[in-house]
């Protein structure tokens, strides 16, 4: 079965954003996010402050980029709950490590954290609503 087959089937909250605008809304993060990652990483490399500053950045980078491949390729619902509170975690987290250092870095994280609140609001939604199919 095609995923987004797969995901229409599943029971969803009736404010549930339509995909459509839920790409739109990753497509203006996108740009956000690798700006101020790159920023992040040219600073520490530069020495700016220490590398430990990068580990929330590494860490939601990969759950992020973990997230498509869990729900849509394994269709694993709770294993992507994990993974959405894992991204939704590493964002509060790299925005209290970054502030001493870059505060535009952590205001520039405020509409992915936003974002990715409803997002985790969702999931947990979507998974609790289709517990047990």
């Amino acid at each position: 079965m095609e995923w987004m087959t797969w995901y229409n089937q599943l029971a969803k909250p009736g404010w549930t954003p339509a995909p459509g605008t839920i790409g739109t809304i990753w497509s203006i993060l996108y740009p956000i996010i690798a700006i101020t990652f790159g920023f992040v990483l040219v600073q520490a490399m530069r020495r700016k402050f220490p590398w430990s500053v990068t580990i929330p950045f590494g860490i939601n980078l990969l759950a992020n980029l973990l997230f498509t491949p869990i729900q849509f390729g394994m269709r694993n619902l709770p294993l992507a709950t994990i993974d959405i509170l894992i991204v939704w975690s590493s964002i509060v987290w790299m925005m209290w490590a970054i502030w001493p250092h870059y505060r535009w870095v952590t205001f520039a994280q405020i509409p992915y954290l936003i974002w990715v609140s409803i997002a985790t609001t969702l999931q947990i939604s979507i998974t609790v609503m289709n517990w047990g199919r």
